[in-house]
Order: C-alpha cells, then sequence, then structure tokens
C-alpha cells in the first residue's frame, strides 16, 4: 500500500467517524426528547387546551393554530416560490438583474428568523395594522420561507433534462406550455420533496412568530368555522399562539404546575411533526418519481 492509499484511507475514516457522531448526537437528542416526551403525550392532552396556572392542560388550540399557519402560509407562498422559479430557470438572462435577484434570495435565506418576525411586527403587526393575528404570523412566515422554496423549486426545475424542453418545442408546443406540460411535471418529484421540507421547518418556527402572531391562544368555537367572526378557528385576524412558541413562553414564565409534563409532550410532538415532514417528503418524492417514470 502506498502513500497515497494511506492518506486516502485515513481521510475516509476520518469522515465516516465525523459522520458517526453527528448521527449520534441526532440520535441522542431525539431519543432524550422523546423518551421524556411521548409518556405525557394522550389524546386528552393532543386534544385540550392549555391550561396556565392549573395542572392538566394540553396543546389542541397550539396544535390546530400551527397547522392552520403552516396552511396559509404554503398556500401564499407556494405559487409566488412556483412563478420565481420558473423565470428564473427558464426565462431569466445571465446578466445584472438576474444576479442582483439571485443575491437577494441568498441573503433573505440566510436572515436569522428573529429578524424576519421583527420585519414581520413593523410592517404586518404595526403599519398594516393587522395586530398579533394570524394573517400577520402567515405573511412573514411567507417572507421567512420564501428564498429556500424558490431555491428548492428552481433546483427540481433545473434538474430536468434540456431533451424534454426540446422535445416539446419539437412536437410544436410554445415555450410556455412546454414548461407548463412537460418540464414542472417532470420536475414534480423534486418540487413536492423541497414542499414538504420547507413546511416542516414553518412548522417548528417559533421566534418569527412571537412578535406576529402572539403569544395567547384564546378560546375557540370549534362550532362556528365562520372565517368573520374572531372566535372561529378559521379567522386570521385572532391572535395564535403556535406549539413552537407555546414550549417556549411557558419554559420562560415557569407558572405553570406541570411546566415539566407539558414542556416535554408538546416538544416530543413537535419534534414527531417535523421527522414525519422529512421522511414523508423522501418517501412521497420516491413514490412519484417512480409512478412517472414506470419504475417498479
Amino acid at each position: 500500500m502506498n502513500r497515497t492509499q494511506k492518506q486516502s484511507r485515513t481521510a475516509i475514516l476520518i469522515l465516516r467517524l465525523i459522520a458517526g457522531l453527528v448521527v449520534l448526537i441526532l440520535a441522542f437528542l431525539i431519543g432524550y426528547i422523546f423518551i421524556t416526551g411521548l409518556p405525557n403525550v394522550s389524546w386528552r392532552f393532543l386534544t385540550s387546551p392549555a391550561k396556565a396556572f392549573t395542572a392538566g392542560g394540553g396543546i389542541g388550540i397550539q396544535l390546530f393554530n400551527s397547522i392552520y399557519l403552516l396552511i396559509l402560509a404554503m398556500l401564499i407562498s407556494l405559487p409566488i416560490a412556483l412563478g420565481a422559479s420558473i423565470y428564473l430557470n427558464e426565462y431569466a438572462k445571465d446578466n445584472w438583474f438576474t444576479s442582483t435577484i439571485r443575491t437577494a434570495i441568498e441573503i433573505l435565506s440566510s436572515l436569522p428568523s428573529v429578524v424576519v418576525g421583527l420585519f414581520g411586527f413593523l410592517l404586518f403587526v404595526i403599519q398594516f395594522n393587522y395586530g398579533f393575528s394570524i394573517i400577520s404570523g402567515a405573511l412573514t412566515l411567507t417572507i421567512f420561507n420564501l428564498p429556500l422554496l424558490t431555491r428548492n423549486i428552481e433546483e427540481a426545475l433545473a434538474g430536468v433534462s434540456d431533451d424534454q424542453r426540446q422535445g416539446g418545442l419539437g412536437l410544436g408546443l410554445s415555450k410556455y406550455e412546454t414548461i407548463i406540460h412537460i418540464v414542472v411535471p417532470a420536475a414534480l418529484p423534486g418540487i413536492i420533496s423541497g414542499i414538504i421540507l420547507c413546511s416542516g421547518r414553518v412548522f417548528g418556527e417559533a421566534a418569527a412568530l412571537i412578535y406576529t402572531a402572539g403569544q395567547s391562544a384564546p378560546a375557540l368555537n370549534f362550532g362556528d368555522w365562520n372565517p368573520f367572526n374572531i372566535d372561529s378557528p378559521l379567522s386570521p385576524l385572532r391572535p395564535a399562539e403556535t406549539l413552537a412558541v407555546h414550549i417556549w413562553k411557558i419554559n420562560s414564565e415557569g407558572i405553570m404546575p406541570d411546566l415539566t409534563k407539558v414542556s416535554s409532550g408538546a416538544a416530543a410532538v413537535l419534534v414527531l411533526a417535523i421527522l414525519i415532514f422529512n421522511l414523508s417528503a423522501r418517501y412521497i418524492g420516491r413514490k412519484v418519481f417512480e409512478k412517472m417514470t414506470s419504475v417498479n
């Protein structure tokens, strides 16, 4: 064995050890959260409202708020991200304007969520007078989520072979028709994976929502689904404490009698939901790809 081979094997061994260490740290964190939290999770815990000064509360309203905010944020950000990705990958020329857009996307994607939250507070809560509400939180999450979602969709579109584009144009389709009927469907597995991964990132966000969606979870009337009524679950103008914000709030206040039980249970639910988002992104993306390519 020569010197180069020894160096190569040593480098590979070091990389494997580093990767193994990362996996062990992640497994320890997830295992600790699940071991301490999952025994406290029950159907009653998932559906009952929180209690501030007495024991026995749950996370029902906070869990619903998290899901509702996620849906609204994705409904707003997905069309914008898809349109921006199509423009950047299919239409934009390589010039200073395109370079400026890409640089702006990179800068926005690297901003701390607290900064995005403060921006949302100044713009949506104060300037637009939406107050601490679901719509303020959803619009702020759109700003937070848009750069990463745009990049993910653009990479999925860039992964489509140019031969498919040329084939569509050769069949007499316009460029727009080729993009809509050939390129986007071919990139669908990557687009779906990117959407689900971004959804998991949004679902676990707390800092940006503290300043926009608020830190309170008023009682909701689940018999009233009129979004124009303030106590309706679908009202976009009501404050909405999410699950991640709830975990931060009860630990910072420290007044809940069963703080450790509720906090560990909520953390386990939050981590489990994010794991489901990440694992389902890989599974759904692979299944969609197999179906579209007829791979069994």
